[in-house]
C-alpha cells in the first residue's frame, strides 16, 4: 500500500507544542501525529494528547530515538534543550524542525527560503517575531538596499509560555541574525515586549528600516505580494501600517491574529510560528511520501 502521510512527533507539550498538535490533527492532510514527548508525567499537554489517542512519553526524547516509524520531529522546547536534542535527532536520522531560538540549523522563513532548506537535517524557525517581520524586510531589500532593520515585537504576556520566557535572550540574538541572513539587511536588531494588558492584545510588530532610497511604488508592490504569500499559511497576518517614509526611515507595522486552534486568537505569536512549522513539515512530507512510494 502506498504511503499517504508522514508521521510526526512533537517534543515539548507546552503552548507551542499543543498548538502544533491541534494543527496537525485539524488541518493537515499529509501529516499524522505519532508521538508527543515531554519530561513531566502530569503535563497538561501530554494529558491532552493521550485523551486524543496519541502515544505519549514523559522520558524526553529517549523513547523517540528508538522509533523507526517517525519521519519528522518538531522541537518545541527551549533553546538550551534543543542544543542537546539536535545532534541526537540527527544521529537517529530524523528531519527536525526547531521552533526554539537555538539556531543549530539554517534559518528558514517559508516564503523566503523554504526550497533551499528542505533537504538539511535540521531547520530553525528563528522566532515568532522573525517569522512575522523578516518577510517584510526581505520584500523591501529585494527593491533597495537595507542598511539597518530593527523590529519590535509586542505580544500578550498571556500567550508567552515558559519556553518562550526562558529563551528571551536567544530571541533577540537569533532574530537579529535572521534579519541579516534571511531578510538581507546589512545590520539588524530585535526587541520583544510582553504586554500584560487585559483584555490581551493581538501580536503587533513594528519594523524600522534605513534604506538607500525610497522607491515607493516598487516597495509597496513588493510588500503587498509578500503579505499575500504569508497569508497563504497564516490567514491572520495583516499589514496594519504600510511602508511609510518619514524622510529618514521606513516604518511598517504588521499584526498577527491567531486561528484559535489552541490558545485564543490574540496569540498570533504562537500561530505564526506553528503555521510556519506546518508549512515546512508538509513540504518535507511531500518529498518523503514520493520517495517512499517510488523508492527514488
Amino acid at each position: 500500500m502506498n504511503k499517504a502521510k508522514a508521521r510526526v512527533a512533537i517534543v515539548g507539550p507546552g503552548n507551542i507544542g499543543t498548538d502544533l498538535m491541534y494543527k496537525v490533527l485539524k488541518k493537515s492532510k499529509i501529516l499524522e501525529m505519532a508521538l508527543m514527548c515531554g519530561i513531566y508525567e502530569d503535563s497538561p499537554g501530554l494529558k491532552r494528547a493521550k485523551e486524543l489517542g496519541i502515544d505519549i512519553s514523559s522520558n524526553g526524547i529517549d523513547d523517540l530515538l528508538g522509533r523507526s516509524d517517525i519521519d519528522i520531529v518538531f522541537d518545541a522546547t527551549t533553546a538550551n534543550a534543543h542544543f542537546k536534542h539536535a545532534p541526537l535527532l540527527e544521529d537517529a536520522g530524523f528531519f527536525s524542525i526547531d521552533l526554539t531560538p537555538a539556531a543549530v540549523g539554517p534559518y528558514c522563513v517559508p516564503v523566503v527560503n523554504l526550497t533551499e532548506n528542505i533537504d538539511v537535517p535540521n531547520v530553525n524557525l528563528i522566532t515568532c517575531g522573525g517569522q512575522a517581520t523578516i518577510p517584510i524586510i526581505k520584500a523591501i531589500s529585494r527593491v533597495t538596499e537595507v542598511d539597518y532593520a530593527e523590529i519590535v515585537a509586542v505580544i500578550s504576556s498571556k500567550s508567552a509560555g515558559l519556553g518562550t520566557r526562558q529563551s528571551i535572550d536567544e530571541f533577540t540574538e537569533t532574530t537579529a541574525l535572521g534579519i541579516v541572513e534571511v531578510g538581507n539587511a546589512k545590520k539588524g536588531k530585535a526587541i520583544i515586549l510582553l504586554n500584560p494588558a487585559d483584555p490581551p492584545m493581538t501580536m503587533s510588530n513594528t519594523i524600522y528600516l534605513r534604506v538607500k532610497e525610497f522607491n515607493e511604488t516598487e516597495i509597496l508592490n513588493s510588500v503587498d505580494r509578500m503579505v499575500k504569500d504569508v497569508q497563504a499559511y497564516v490567514p491572520g497576518y495583516r499589514l496594519k501600517m504600510p511602508p511609510t517614509y518619514d524622510g529618514e526611515r521606513i516604518i511598517v507595522i504588521v499584526e498577527v491574529e491567531g486561528s484559535g486552534d489552541y490558545l485564543p486568537k490574540y496569540s498570533g505569536n504562537l500561530d505564526i510560528e506553528t503555521s510556519a512549522a506546518i508549512a515546512i513539515a508538509e513540504k518535507k512530507a511531500a518529498h518523503i511520501i514520493v520517495e517512499d512510494n517510488t523508492g527514488v
